[in-house]
């Protein structure tokens, strides 16, 4: 008759081992404790009891030996749920270097938005492949909102104006449910989802057959043109904007000498308050496009930016003249490439 009953969620992901065993060795720890004392408290009540009127007990001034048992030993425990704890937070909030599908996600009431790399996009469903590590680069356009999927052990809060990063790796196939855990609104309730986890030859057929527009690079790189930003952003001399070729994940030096690494956080925060971090070397002369763009066409703007490559400089030919003078045929300078210049 119990069978069918599921205590806890599916263990889905390669992290989730990992928090279910820090779970039943917290559970098993505080069930220990609860046993003893409460045993203790029994047996001393019986051991101890006050058997007539005028039985009184026998001072205790406290024992060296006991006192430093229990205070060593709960210190010991406690430091090893601290350092294992300590040790799953930081596998789970730190992406490890390697290859992954990134994925964009929006939140905004009352609806999870996915957009892949290669141009799809989904509402409240996420289609990855199984056992391929999974990257979310995180952003609400409106309050709090946290992604959390109970099978995958795993959950973040995504806020407004910021990004956040999570990752996980799916180890089986089957569809799990994606919640909101953070109160949003009166619909809150409603913003549910589903991640579709599937074979990897499953998965390539529903990418071949899903592409319904450009890729967040192609995109961003027209809206990157449609709002003139080529204009001050170019490799000529006297540019009235930092190149943007190689940027992302380097590091800028701002007005002020004070360095900062160009990553998603800076490319969004230089997009819509320019005046906040000036690259030193250039005035605050950049309009600032708060409510020009929105958080999607934000997020193709940076993916163009991440995409820039340097044109491999041509190197100078020389010819000789009759008198023997080398004289310099043509040169080059590195220019950014954009997607489409390459393919």
């Amino acid at each position: 008759m119990l069978s069918g009953i599921q205590l806890f969620p599916e263990e889905a992901s390669t992290f989730a081992p990992k928090v279910d065993a820090l779970y039943f060795f917290l559970v098993a720890v505080s069930a220990f404790f609860v046993v003893l004392i409460a045993g203790m408290l029994l047996f001393f009540a019986i051991k101890y009891r006050r058997r007539s009127p005028n039985e009184v007990g026998a001072p205790i001034h406290g024992g060296l030996l006991l006192e430093t048992v229990w205070t060593v030993i709960p210190l010991l425990i406690a430091m090893v749920m601290f350092v294992w704890a300590a040790d799953l937070y930081f596998q789970a909030y730190k992406p490890p270097k390697g290859p992954a599908i990134n994925v964009y996600v929006l939140a905004k009431q009352w609806m999870w938005k996915f957009q892949h790399m290669d141009g799809q996009r989904e509402i409240n469903e996420l289609h990855i492949p199984v056992d391929q590590r999974i990257k979310l680069i995180m952003t609400s356009q409106d309050v709090i909102h946290s992604f959390f999927v109970p099978d995958f052990r795993v959950k973040m809060d995504v806020l407004p104006g910021r990004y956040r990063t999570l990752w996980f790796e799916a180890t089986r196939v089957g569809t799990y449910h994606l919640f909101c855990s953070q109160y949003c609104g009166t619909g809150h309730s409603r913003m549910t989802g589903e991640v579709i986890v599937m074979t990897p030859e499953a998965y390539a057929a529903w990418k071949a057959g899903g592409v319904s527009g450009d890729t967040m690079a192609t995109a961003g790189e027209k809206l990157f043109t449609n709002l003139a930003c080529v204009t001050c952003h170019n490799a000529q001399s006297g540019a009235r904007g930092p190149i943007l070729t190689g940027l992302f994940n380097q590091k800028v030096a701002l007005t002020g000498g004070h360095p900062v690494v160009a990553d998603d956080a800076y490319l969004r925060q230089s997009i819509m308050n320019p005046g906040s971090q000036v690259v030193a070397g250039y005035q605050p002369i950049m309009p600032t496009y708060q409510g020009l763009v929105n958080e999607e066409q934000l997020l193709d703007l940076i993916e163009y930016i991440k995409t820039l490559k340097a044109m491999p400089a041509v190197p100078t030919v020389t010819t000789s003249e009759p008198d023997g003078r080398a004289v310099p045929k043509s040169s080059a300078r590195s220019l950014p490439v954009a997607p489409s210049a390459q393919r």
